[in-house]
């Protein structure tokens, strides 16, 4: 029996092999060139740099453990990336598969992907033009589009934090490439949000749960599902027996407005109107808190010695009363004021996330009004800065509330 075993285990193995061969056999040069470039980072480059053809680098994926005959996914996400989707069919994925299972299972880094998409609109005149503009300090080789970007990256002048090189070529030789540049940074802090945000909806759930909340959370919400979001909450029952309404919201965003996950932006304005009393009664009369955990633009706010009495003639007063229904009872706290970006700690969660939270925990006990206790906020978050000294954040916040709103204490405040 074990004979027989190993024999079948064999004869997959084999089967598998020739499904890569008759894949190598349908790929041409710039295609292995291609394999070779979206696999730097995950293949070492030694090996990279020997492999001539697309079975090399099969080779090489197997001795990575980034394919075998039980998961083959990764060379299937390759195949779809350099437009090879009739051969997925020998890895048995289709197009509408992997399409599925990137986002769960793509190995590709976003600033790959970019890098490759920018190198397949370099087309050989832009090409020479870079290489002229840059021609002091690169070999006296000839390149194609994807070996100039792998020798600037190899070269430290691009890396995913750092595109300034990259983007001052594409701004002279094409400048419609800014455009992914662009996405890729909207992307890219997209990413960066979904994994350090899990921090602050930690916190934010068990802060407002302690409360008396009850608490629901949406990850990923698209354009479509925000609307869906708000809709569901506008009408909900509960309501009717509730004393106050909070909407957080975390995300990177723009003057006013927010970004939902499929990069479309929302006015602010347009997701607080939902509650009006007109299109929400059951929380006519009653408080209503938005906090936006956001940037509101792409300046960075730098540290400064205070100086008494100092104004800043380039900073007109900012307004964000145009993002609240002219209506009583409204309350939007942001991250930081309009025009500038908002930071986070990578395993504590946001600056402000983190600080709200932390004042509520120590001041509702106290019995302190929710405008003392964001006042209390914005100090802590104004005081802090990066690890560099040089940014800071200031949050700011906007009301219409006719009252104090003071939270009851809950009983068991002193535990936490």
């Amino acid at each position: 029996m074990k004979s027989q075993g190993s024999s079948s285990d064999k004869n997959c193995k084999v089967s598998f092999r020739k499904k890569l061969l008759i894949i190598d056999s349908n790929l041409e040069v710039k295609d292995v060139e291609r394999l070779k470039f979206l696999c730097i980072g995950l293949v070492p480059n030694k090996k990279l740099e020997k492999s001539s053809s697309a079975s090399d680098v099969f080779e090489h994926l197997l001795a990575e453990d980034l394919l075998s005959e039980g998961d083959s996914f990764f060379l299937a996400e390759l195949l779809y990336i350099i437009r090879q989707k009739k051969l997925l069919q020998y890895l048995d994925y289709t197009k509408e598969k992997v399409e599925q299972l990137l986002p769960i299972k793509g190995k590709i880094s976003l600033f790959r992907n970019l890098l490759y998409e920018l190198s397949q609109s370099i087309d050989s005149e832009n090409l020479k033009e870079m290489i002229f503009l840059l021609n002091d300090s690169l070999p006296k080789t000839e390149m194609t589009s994807l070996s100039f970007l792998a020798l600037l990256e190899k070269q430290d002048k691009i890396d995913e934090d750092n595109l300034t090189c990259l983007e001052d070529l594409c701004k002279v030789v094409v400048p419609k490439l800014l455009r992914n540049i662009e996405k890729y940074k909207r992307e890219k802090q997209e990413e960066s949000c979904q994994n350090k945000y899990a921090r602050s909806n930690e916190i934010l759930r068990g802060v407002f749960q302690w409360l008396g909340f009850t608490v629901h959370i949406y990850n990923d919400v698209t354009k479509v599902e925000m609307e869906k979001v708000l809709q569901k909450q506008k009408s909900n029952p509960a309501h009717a027996d509730g004393d106050c309404f909070v909407f957080c919201i975390l995300t990177h965003g723009e003057y006013g407005a927010v970004y939902s996950s499929d990069e479309a932006l929302i006015p602010i304005r347009e997701i607080t109107s939902h509650f009006t009393a007109l299109q929400c009664p059951g929380l006519a009369e009653k408080p209503k808190l938005f906090f936006i955990q956001a940037c509101q633009g792409e300046k960075i706010q730098p540290s400064k010695s205070i100086e008494a009495d100092a104004l800043n003639p380039e900073q007109a007063p900012t307004s964000l009363q145009d993002s609240i229904p002219v209506e009583a009872d409204f309350l939007l706290g942001l991250a930081t004021v309009p025009g500038y970006v908002s930071f986070r700690h990578v395993e504590e969660g946001s600056w402000y996330i983190q600080s709200l939270c932390n004042h509520l925990k120590v001041l509702v006990p106290r019995q302190e009004d929710i405008l003392s206790i964001l006042t209390a906020v914005n100090d802590d978050v104004s005081r802090r800065v990066d690890k560099q000294g040089t940014k800071k954040q200031m949050p700011q916040p906007a009301f219409t509330l006719r009252k104090k709103l003071v939270f009851p204490v809950p009983l068991d405040a002193l535990s936490l």
